[in-house]
């Protein structure tokens, strides 16, 4: 089905009258915090071990661990609203590429749904203490195995979520600049009049 754009960000599709093809408010600014935090998240993981030991190391730690429980409580708010409320959109495209579309959005979702688990379970097992406000205390002290395990696994889910994302993005762009269908537009904030 073709679609032509109007002034107001609705569509006019050849079949008849302006449709608006585009998820609410609350859908996309739930998908753009979470497009913010996956990369985010990933680049302060990756500062840590270069901050000095002490204050400065637990505070970017403490940094990580606070916008991981943000994502994850971010998470259950957007499958909350995605399932009741938010706004479900007719099918863009080939049934084919549709199901393979809804199957890694909620591939996206799983991964980071476990990445968050694994990062919970993380400082757990580790113990740690958040800006100095409280301590996590450890659930095996001493058990470097299973504390190296668990922070291997939560690493290899956040560089594997991180990939999948950059590829989502990329697919994004594919549709917009290449496909030039309105696949990317829907989840994009309407512009003022």
């Amino acid at each position: 089905m073709s679609h032509r754009r109007q002034r107001d960000d609705s569509f006019i599709s050849a079949a008849g009258p302006a449709v608006d093809l585009r998820y609410d408010r609350i859908s996309i600014v739930l998908h753009w915090i979470t497009a913010a935090l996956v990369p985010l998240l990933w680049g302060i993981a990756h500062m840590i071990d270069a901050v000095p030991k002490g204050e400065a190391r637990i505070a970017v730690r403490s940094l990580h661990m606070m916008l991981g429980a943000l994502l994850g409580l971010l998470l259950s708010v957007r499958l909350t609203w995605r399932i009741g409320w938010g706004r479900w959109l007719p099918v863009p495209q080939p049934s084919f590429m549709n199901n393979v579309a809804k199957l890694l959005h909620w591939g996206l979702y799983v991964m980071i749904a476990a990445t968050v688990s694994l990062g919970i379970t993380n400082a757990w097992v580790r113990g740690d203490t958040v800006i100095g406000l409280f301590t996590i205390p450890s659930l095996a002290p001493g058990d470097k195995a299973l504390k190296n395990l668990i922070e291997n696994l939560h690493g290899i889910f956040a560089n594997v979520l991180l990939v999948a994302a950059g590829l989502h993005a990329l697919a994004g762009l594919i549709h917009h600049f290449v496909l030039r269908d309105n696949v990317l537009r829907r989840m994009l904030p309407r512009r003022a009049p």
